[in-house]
């Protein structure tokens, strides 16, 4: 039986490929545009509403405020101290002209009271809004409204706070305009200077104008969905369904959009929905509701405030596209066939797997595409292929041991396992250059062992070997995991300190490796002491150079060791000590040179 050739297969298989691909391509395309495009609608819908919840909350705090305002003058303290409802003093007219005013700068209120805590709650200052204007409200028509909730909740309120009343109609006789229209009432109490609570100033607010003018400026092919704490809708597309409870059929949000239940018991504060993905509960619709608590931290009033968009009108551009997809799709289908003839015989699939697997030889990611298990031609190449890496990467591993070994070994000192001199002198012109650019020091031990010699000429080169290893682990012990010790050859030792106090950490330092060096070593039951004679020089003080660090320290020890066994100087401490001699040999020469002097001129006087 023959089988089908290479050339058949991916001509076949890269037909199929390329129509299921632009296929796919396409109809991804239209469900990732549609998906795209109500996304965006449902972020450009919350964006809105929170907005615009935001503005409402705000226009709230901003009648609290004026709220507060009224109620915080002193002549709103003093004209509820009054016992009758006569305006007995000029101050009443003064604070009249003041909520006045306020009535003309803030169309939305609908009225302002100062209403006092006697006289079963009566108005002493009352202004309403009618059609023809601003109206005040005077003598016999003045009422008592203490057995309004938003009067006597607001009197049992400390001064300061704002009350806010449930959102509903407004059905008080005689309130002019305000009468019938949905209405908002924040109060808050007028106390004396003692904190003594003597009455309340009340504004009502025309929630519906206030509504109007915060979205103004909204797409006009939105629409709003407004409701209170309980869910009756106070805003909606259909204003029969708007204030369901003062006409006794009430009309809830969480019973039209289930989804917006959360909202109402507070676990969410936002929700979004859209009729492409959830067509029961949105449906042919965008929307966007947001939970907005108001009027400050008192009590739990809050808005549940909704938007919507047809989705109609948001998918508009997807079917102009899915239009456009199936052309292309079609075209693309065409091509595919044809490309998949020339790239058949061509090989390239296979062939570029073993191309990328060359140019990545060394990489185990690579090899994985390697075509390892074909039957034909290309499987029996990439067989090989990978044999022949592998061993090529076994000798390079191979190598690069022996490679790093005798790196370790050109840097390192074979007997103590410590850095050599040519390793620690490039790592000490490493840290000048670090120490340069910090500003910083860092200091050079150079230390000698006192008694080496005689240990290696007593016991042999075996015990002296063992010696120079258990020096090499002491200093190592004594030393920060930050420091460098080196060994320089025979019975030379040298250290390398870095930090910001190195000149003050530098004569501790040394003085422990003193310490510890001069503590008895126990090498094949012989107990020994080695001792030491250290050298200190210090960057930048003493040089700028590795070299001559190195030198420096090196004549400290030598100054060290001259001045007596298992000790330490600074080079600052040799030159100080050499001026001091040459001093010393300029007086004597002058004093010299003086009394030879006084001798020569005595037989002339």
């Amino acid at each position: 039986m023959i089988r089908p050739g290479l050339t058949f297969k991916l001509s076949v298989l890269l037909a199929c490929i390329g129509v299921l691909a632009s296929g796919a391509t396409g109809y991804y395309a239209y469900r990732a545009n549609r998906t795209m495009l109500v996304n965006e609608a449902e972020h450009s819908l919350l964006t809105s509403t929170e907005l615009l919840g935001q503005r409402f909350a705000a226009s709230i705090d901003d009648v609290g405020s004026d709220a507060l305002v009224l109620a915080t003058m002193p002549s709103s303290a003093n004209v509820a101290k009054t016992d009758d409802g006569i305006d007995t003093n000029a101050g009443r007219e003064r604070l009249a002209q003041v909520y006045a005013s306020f009535m003309v700068h803030h169309p939305e209120y609908l009225q302002i009271r100062l209403i006092t805590k006697q006289h079963h709650g009566l108005e002493l200052i009352r202004f309403d809004r009618d059609a023809d204007g601003i109206v005040r409200v005077q003598g016999n028509d003045l009422q008592e409204k203490g057995q309004f909730a938003y009067v006597f909740d607001t009197l049992a309120f400390s001064p300061g706070r704002i009350y806010a009343s449930p959102i509903s109609v407004n059905h008080e006789y005689g309130a002019h305009a305000a009468e019938g229209k949905p209405t908002l009432r924040l109060g808050t109490p007028v106390a004396d200077a003692n904190g003594t609570v003597l009455g309340v100033i009340v504004i009502d607010i025309d929630l519906a104008g206030m509504l109007k003018r915060l979205q103004s400026d909204l797409p006009s092919d939105y629409q709003v969905y407004l409701t209170n704490e309980w869910g009756d809708f106070l805003v909606h597309p259909d204003p029969a369904k708007t204030f369901g409870f003062d006409r006794g059929r009430r009309v809830l949000m969480q019973d039209s959009f289930p989804v917006t239940k959360p909202l109402f018991d507070q676990s969410q504060s936002e929700v979004l929905v859209n009729g492409l993905s959830r067509p029961r509960q949105a449906a042919g619709q965008v929307l966007a509701f947001v939970r907005r608590p108001f009027g400050g931290s008192e009590g739990s009033r809050f808005i549940v405030l909704g938007l919507a968009k047809p989705l109609e009108d948001v998918l508009s551009g997807a079917h102009l596209l899915g239009d456009s997809i199936v052309r292309m799709v079609l075209i693309f289908s065409l091509l595919s066939v044809m490309l998949a003839i020339l790239a058949a015989r061509a090989v390239t699939k296979p062939l570029h797997s073993l191309a990328y697997a060359a140019t990545h030889l060394f990489a185990e990611h690579a090899m994985h595409t390697l075509p390892l298990r074909r039957t034909d031609e290309i499987g029996v190449l990439a067989r090989c292929f990978d044999r022949l890496r592998r061993e090529i990467k076994a000798q390079m591993d191979v190598l690069h041991t022996k490679q790093r070994e005798l790196v370790h070994l050109a840097t390192h000192d074979t007997l103590t396992g410590l850095p050599n001199r040519m390793l620690f002198m490039e790592k000490l012109e490493s840290a000048i250059e670090q120490a340069s650019r910090r500003e910083e020091g860092l200091a050079v031990l150079f230390v000698d062992l006192d008694r080496f010699k005689q240990i290696n000429d007593q016991f042999g080169h075996s015990i002296g070997d063992k010696v120079l290893a258990a020096v090499a682990r002491r200093l190592k012990q004594v030393l920060c995991s930050a420091d460098v010790v080196a060994r320089l050859g025979g019975d030379e030792f040298i250290v390398l300190i870095e930090g910001p106090r190195v000149a003050e950490a530098a004569p501790g330092i040394a003085s422990r490796i003193m310490d510890t060096l001069n503590e008895p070593l126990l090498m094949d039951g012989h107990s020994m002491t080695v001792g030491a004679s250290i050298g200190i020089s210090q960057f930048p003080d003493d040089s700028g150079t590795a070299e001559e660090l190195l030198l420096n320290a090196d004549a400290a020890m030598y100054a060290a060791k001259s001045g007596g066994r298992c000790g330490f100087l600074r080079y600052q401490d040799v030159l100080e000590a050499r001026l001091r001699e040459q001093m010393e040999r300029s007086t004597r020469v002058h004093a010299s040179a003086e009394l030879t002097q006084g001798r020569e001129a005595e037989p002339t006087a």
